[in-house]
């Protein structure tokens, strides 16, 4: 039976995380749809034009070296402005999204556009400087030379351009959960993210 749990949210907010996690607890699929969005966005940086890229875009490609780097990222977030290249994709994530079993996609636009008929939603969030914190963190720990206050700019204007975007913006569906990592560990976030799946569940079942 296909049950879809759609968990969006800004970069570095940890859905990424948590919605591995989610997946593994109910034993459903993980798809992390920015990875497709990665995908095109290294292809563009090869010299692909984006939309080519999207509709031509394979599985495979999804397991490109580099597709975590800042470049990419950034490439990313570009190219998903694209309303084109945002077309091109939704087929596959929504094809995913009932699959026999149970999915859960984490991206930004899953329960707004991708799936608004999700059983459950989350958006998983967090200041901008706590994501941004736990950004340079992690580039630190790849050896990835950067400044606190370059990546919480590049956060920044990655946050405004997701939101400001006329294709898909960046935000909750009206029915989603909101859950705040700020002041959260991942072990907590998890818990509250699996509770809410449990109660979107119940609520179905009743």
């Amino acid at each position: 039976m296909a049950f879809t749990i759609a968990i969006d949210g800004p970069a570095a907010a940890g859905k990424g995380t948590i919605s591995q996690a989610v997946a593994r607890h109910f034993g459903f699929g993980h798809l992390d749809t920015g990875l497709l969005y990665r995908a095109v966005g290294r292809q563009m940086l090869d010299g692909v034009e984006p939309v080519a890229a999207a509709r031509g875009l394979m599985a495979e490609d999804l397991e490109a070296e580099g597709l975590r780097s800042p470049d990419v990222a950034q490439a990313a977030s570009k190219v998903a402005a694209i309303p084109e290249v945002r077309a091109a994709l939704v087929d596959f994530q929504r094809a995913y999204a009932r699959r026999a079993g149970g999915a859960v996609l984490d991206g930004r636009d899953i329960g707004t556009v991708i799936c608004p008929e999700a059983e459950a939603k989350l958006f998983v969030t967090a200041s901008p400087e706590v994501r941004a914190r736990r950004r340079y963190e992690e580039l630190h720990a790849q050896g990835v030379e950067t400044a606190y206050e370059i990546v919480l700019a590049e956060t920044r204007e990655r946050d405004h351009r997701d939101a400001t975007r006329a294709d898909a913006p960046l935000r909750p569906a009206e029915d989603a959960v909101v859950l705040d990592t700020s002041e959260l560990d991942i072990d907590a976030a998890v818990v509250r993210a699996i509770a809410a799946v449990d109660a979107a569940r119940g609520s179905g079942e009743g």
